[in-house]
């Protein structure tokens, strides 16, 4: 299983610039950022494309419902982000979720020639991820329910008569109890969002159940390692204390992959 690195987009440029280079030195697949609100996580990734040459970079993921097409390729333009290396997830809060995907990945197909990822909670959004994307981003869930979402997609994808997307399950990692405190605060937040608490409550699990928690760096190895076989790659979605490059790279070289790529 690959193993991908995500930050917040609003750390600092030399957080993402120095997790970038040592991300793709430890031999992970892919960085990514979010795109928050404000901000832009395009012009944030953007600050990772000098620092790289071979590794796949991400968001995730933009939201249809804030902007359309012809912003989402204008902005990965206006970045020069490298479309062979692009991973441009977009996603959509109800109401009209479903529709405004199927509409947004098909206009996105004529704009740019790039790897499109939609991000996907409930069954329908993951069935529809299935007929549509390029892969898919898994949030806030466990390894086993990340088993029946991939389920949900390969229906899609088989209902369409196409193969499976790629799957990736952004996985938070926090270490030490400073992290872990604020990987409480940030899965509350979550779970006031109507969408993210329905997830919630379908898993029955509070949001941290489906996070590393790790008292120290020893733990978590074995941690990720229950992910072996749920999906293609995981990206270790780092929580620290201060969103310092120290903090950062202590979080990335916790989780390092065990067999370089």
């Amino acid at each position: 299983m690959d193993r991908g690195f995500a930050l917040h987009a609003g750390v600092t440029p030399e957080v993402i610039r120095a997790a970038a280079r040592e991300a793709e030195a430890a031999g992970f697949t892919s960085f990514w950022v979010n795109y928050p609100h404000p901000g832009d996580g395009l012009h944030s990734l953007a600050l990772a494309v000098p620092e790289t040459r071979r590794i796949a970079l991400g968001v995730g993921v933009v939201p249809l419902s804030a902007r359309e097409p012809d912003e989402i390729a204008a902005g990965v333009r206006a970045n020069a982000l490298p479309l062979e290396r692009l991973r441009l997830g977009v996603g959509s809060p109800n109401p009209g979720a479903l529709a405004r995907v199927r509409a947004g990945i098909a206009a996105l197909r004529v704009r740019l020639s790039t790897h499109l990822c939609v991000a996907a909670l409930g069954p329908q959004m993951c069935h529809l991820a299935g007929e549509v994307a390029d892969s898919v981003l898994l949030n806030w869930l466990t390894p086993e329910h990340a088993r029946v979402s991939a389920e949900w997609v390969r229906a899609g994808a088989r209902a369409a008569g196409r193969p499976a997307p790629r799957l990736f399950a952004y996985v938070r990692v926090a270490v030490g109890a400073a992290g872990v405190s604020r990987l409480d605060r940030e899965g509350r937040v979550y779970a006031a969002i109507p969408a993210y608490a329905a997830h919630f409550t379908r898993m029955g699990l509070s949001p941290v159940a489906t996070a590393v928690a790790a008292p120290a760096a020893a733990a978590v190895p074995e941690a990720l390692a229950r992910w072996d076989g749920a999906v293609d790659e995981v990206v270790v979605r780092a929580i620290t204390a201060g969103d310092t490059v120290d903090d950062t790279l202590a979080v990335l070289g916790a989780a390092r992959p065990s067999t370089p790529r």
